[in-house]
């Protein structure tokens, strides 16, 4: 009993901090989506279009920070902590590469970047607006993700959730002064968006280098450990990482995709898209954090060597996460409706963005199980390759061509495109347990001193 209640305790106290901080940190780009919403459908698209580079940059820092959690978590789990600053930086190292090269596409070729997305010219002159400034905020983004991450690695997450909020408010209030052109501020509308975003994130980045420089005690990281990588260290975090790094881009590439596709289909669909996918981001947080936390948990087992535990503890996290999946599909459900009608939008963009989320609240389920048993136990658990290939071929051989022709050849509904593209969720829950239950996913990554 005591164990179960050590157990529970460690899970949702990092659990409730990782999904509050990702709700929070989803709500500034959701709050854009609002008010642009409110102010004009065309600028709505137009922040829309170039969000989904910036989700799939997301991705790539995801893909990055989780990587150096599953290696760092191990190593936290020995209390080694000169290795961690290694890892942490050749993360940051990666994180900053990819900074500069979306910053330099966005810079040199903005048209053809939202083009991606769709065909109509309004819609393109309002996103390269909006990315003209939205790209200062890719190298801030950055450095404050692989900080996070770093932190995340030895359980420190109550910081994120409060620079979450942080940001949203501040965010929240350059908005509304500036989309609108509130007390005598000048109505700027997306680019007024963009500046909001811009200068939530330089503060966030900032307070957080305050807060590693005074209070946090369990690295103690100063600049000086960036500029000292180990070559083994970093070869094995690119070793785990890489193949990471590749799904969670064709991943981030494919969540894009469905917005071109549907955005060739229609154009009201990207709109609807963009209004359903937002609420549907932060009910999924739920899951996200669930990985998240269960991750962090698994590898510091590994790291001790408390192989036995570690399966006991797999076996309670798959009965965690049908609850939550099942507590995240009827609150999808009934948020659907209220969320909706924060918009401003035509009648049939509603009808369209409500059917959408309706077939959502079913693929939230299956989300909810699968994600956190491959992300979270199986992933991290050390056994990367396992979810490389079952991502690659649900996504690339069977989901994408699917769609593609569903969508041009079969010419269906936006809808039946739309459970096409979300149909991996559901059917790659089997693969998951079979892995966690008969699998050899355990593995020690850590090196002897």
């Amino acid at each position: 009993m005591k164990d179960r209640k050590s157990f529970y305790r460690e899970f949702f106290v990092l659990y409730v901090a990782i999904v509050l901080q990702n709700i929070v940190t989803l709500s500034v780009n959701l709050l854009d989506n609002v008010m642009l919403g409110a102010y004009s459908e065309t600028a709505l698209s137009g922040a829309a279009a170039v969000n989904q580079l910036q989700f799939i940059y997301q991705q790539i820092l995801t893909a990055m920070g989780d990587g150096l959690v599953i290696f760092c978590s191990q190593y936290w789990g020995r209390k080694q902590t000169g290795p961690m600053k290694k890892i942490a930086a050749a993360a940051m190292y990666g994180a900053l590469s990819a900074a500069v090269v979306l910053f330099v596409l966005a810079s040199f070729c903005p048209g053809q970047m939202v083009g991606l997305f769709t065909t109509d010219v309004p819609i393109i002159e309002a996103g390269v607006e909006y990315l003209g400034i939205i790209r200062f905020t890719y190298l801030f983004f950055a450095v404050t993700q692989i900080l996070l991450a770093t932190l995340r690695s030895v359980g420190t997450v109550k910081i994120a959730f409060q620079l979450s909020v942080m940001a949203f408010c501040v965010n929240c209030g350059i908005n509304y002064v500036l989309i609108f052109g509130k007390f005598g501020a000048p109505e700027m509308g997306i680019r007024g968006a963009a500046i909001g975003t811009l200068a939530a994130r330089v503060l966030e980045l900032i307070v957080l280098l305050v807060y590693i420089s005074v209070k946090e005690v369990h690295l103690r990281l100063k600049l000086s450990d960036y500029f000292h990588p180990d070559g083994r260290l970093s070869r094995d975090y690119i070793r785990i990482t890489a193949p990471m790094l590749m799904v969670q881009g064709l991943w981030g590439i494919n969540t894009a995709l469905q917005t071109a596709i549907l955005g060739h289909m229609t154009a009201i669909a990207i709109a609807a898209n963009s209004a359903a996918s937002n609420l549907f981001l932060l009910v999924k947080s739920m899951a996200v954090g669930a990985a998240s936390a269960s991750s962090i948990i698994i590898g510091k087992l590994i790291g001790r060597g408390d192989f036995g535990v570690v399966k006991e503890y797999a076996r309670r996290f798959q009965r965690i996460y049908l609850v939550i999946g099942v507590c995240s599909g009827i609150l999808l459900f009934f948020l659907r409706i209220p969320f909706l009608s924060l918009y401003d939008l035509k009648p049939e963009t509603m009808e369209m963005a409500n059917s959408f989320l309706l077939i959502l609240c079913v693929v939230v389920i299956g989300m909810s199980y699968q994600m956190p048993v491959n992300n979270g136990i199986i992933r991290g658990g050390g056994n990367v390759t396992f979810v490389v290939k079952m991502d690659l071929i649900s996504i690339w051989l069977i989901v994408i061509p699917l769609s593609l022709i569903m969508a041009f050849v079969v010419k269906a509904s936006p809808v039946v495109v739309v459970c096409c593209l979300n149909a991996d969720q559901i059917f790659k829950c089997i693969p998951a347990y079979l892995e966690v239950h008969y699998g050899n996913w355990i593995r020690k990554l850590t090196r002897d001193a």
